[in-house]
């Protein structure tokens, strides 16, 4: 079995409920407020080792008490925290508003923004790993890390978000690019709806592939996912849930797909498990400490 290794953001999660989200300028009153783990690639990472994978985690932490806290959540994890380092700056923050089952999320980088080239440099990956990334990270250090994935023979795999430009040469690097239909719209320039068809979405995939062989995944939610392996197309069943908190649904899809890859699963089979996964995730509130165990996702399929 491979490893997964994720180079990614580290967040404290604050978290605030309420009835509904404010208008601008309105103030509303809030039921309560709450911390939990979060970042997408703290997230993806949490996802990876409760599903069964060996997992590191390569990013930066503040020197202050989230800083602290956030170490302590990811090791409890079983996480490799060993490529963790601190930087002299606050830990990245995520202010994030849930009412019903929506939220609104604003990210304040800290420490996240300091994780560089270097960082990933001394990664000890091999055939068989995934090498996992996201956007909340800068885009050469990311591209730096799957340069070195990809002459180690490991497979890459790559969340667009939140989504941003990225260049063609970074984007051939990725073997699998996993994002919504928001974000494939805006990467691909291309106007999509909750009412597109798959053939529409699995048109516009087509053009952003930047490789004959480069796989495109999109989420779509409770429709479930759609994917685009070489030339091949690939659909998966949504599952109907009620959702309590949806922060977090996307990178526990990632993580469990990695997961599943780095344990030699075939495609199909690994969206289906991440399909799985995610919708037990938003059946919970947090980021982080919402990721199912593989006992878990096994016990629905």
């Amino acid at each position: 079995m491979g490893r997964v290794f994720v180079a990614g953001s580290i967040n404290m999660d604050v978290v605030a409920t309420a009835d509904r989200h404010p208008r601008v300028g309105e103030t509303v009153a809030g039921r309560q407020v709450l911390y939990f783990p979060g970042g997408k690639g703290a997230n993806q990472a949490v996802a990876a080792s409760r599903l069964g994978a060996r997992t590191t985690l390569i990013g930066r932490l503040g020197r202050d008490a989230f800083g602290a806290e956030l170490r302590t959540f990811l090791g409890a994890q079983g996480i490799d925290l060993d490529s963790v380092r601190d930087a002299d700056t606050h830990t990245g923050t995520a202010i994030i508003t849930v009412a019903a089952s929506d939220n609104t999320i604003v990210v304040i980088p800290g420490s996240n923004a300091l994780v560089s080239a270097d960082d990933v440099a001394a990664v000890p990956m091999a055939k068989g790993d995934v090498a996992v990334s996201q956007f909340e990270i800068p885009l050469p250090t990311i591209a730096a890390f799957f340069a070195r994935a990809r002459a180690a023979g490991a497979v890459t795999v790559l969340n667009p978000a939140p989504a941003q430009t990225m260049s063609r040469e970074l984007l051939a690097l990725v073997d699998i690019l996993v994002l919504n239909e928001t974000e494939l719209g805006f990467l691909a320039g291309a106007e999509l709806s909750e009412s597109d068809e798959a053939v529409e979405i699995i048109g516009v995939a087509r053009k952003l592939q930047a490789r004959a062989d480069q796989t495109i995944c999109v989420t779509l939610g409770r429709r479930g996912v759609l994917a685009l392996a070489a030339s091949e197309e690939l659909a998966v069943p949504g599952r109907t849930v009620k959702a309590v908190d949806t922060t977090g649904a996307g990178d526990c899809f990632v993580g469990a797909l990695a997961a599943q890859l780095a344990d030699g699963m075939p495609l199909r089979a690994a969206l289906t498990f991440a399909n799985i996964a995610a919708s037990i995730s938003v059946q919970r509130m947090g980021a982080g400490p919402s990721m199912p165990t593989a006992a878990e996702v096994t016990a629905v399929l």
